[in-house]
């Protein structure tokens, strides 16, 4: 294995290179911040803008393209669900915790450009399930993608 990442690192195209960078930062992250290796290689790195509002700000990457070079559809559904996911959870108590009980995704145009934005928001905020909702925004602040979710609150 050693010699076959030797291999792409020397001799492969740019976007193989690119890949081998992203997992190694994805590795990196998980050691430095606990966080899921997907975090890691989406590069995902938050803000909170108030107590309602949670944004993400991300580079598009050759991992995330998809045949036609535009992000992958699940991969915006995955920024969406974990922007959303960020905000519920950081504002619960250390007792407690949430997950994704559903998610809806509307796709309204292709994920292209340099960067992406997602940014969620509180739709309804019960004592066991939360409704949210995110966009995911291009360079150009054109909206790509809209979702909305609904979290189970639990007990650790």
């Amino acid at each position: 294995m050693i010699e076959e990442l030797k291999n792409v690192w020397e001799e492969g195209s740019e976007e193989e290179q690119e890949i081998l960078r992203l997992a190694l930062q994805a590795i990196r992250q998980k050691r430095e911040r606990n966080s899921s290796f997907i975090s890691g290689f989406l590069g995902l790195k938050g803000e909170l803008v108030d107590e309602r509002t949670y944004r993400f700000h991300i580079p598009i990457t050759v991992f995330m393209h998809n045949s036609t070079g535009a992000v992958h559809g699940g991969l915006l559904a995955t920024l969406v669900d974990s922007v959303m996911g960020s905000l519920v959870n950081r504002s619960l108590s250390p007792e407690e915790y949430a997950v994704t009980t559903e998610l809806k995704m509307n796709y309204l145009r292709p994920g292209k450009g340099e960067t992406l934005r997602a940014e969620a928001t509180f739709l309804h905020r019960g004592q066991t399930l939360v409704v949210m909702e995110a966009s995911v925004y291009d360079d150009r602040n054109k909206r790509v993608a809209h979702g909305t979710g609904t979290f189970m609150v639990l007990k650790r």
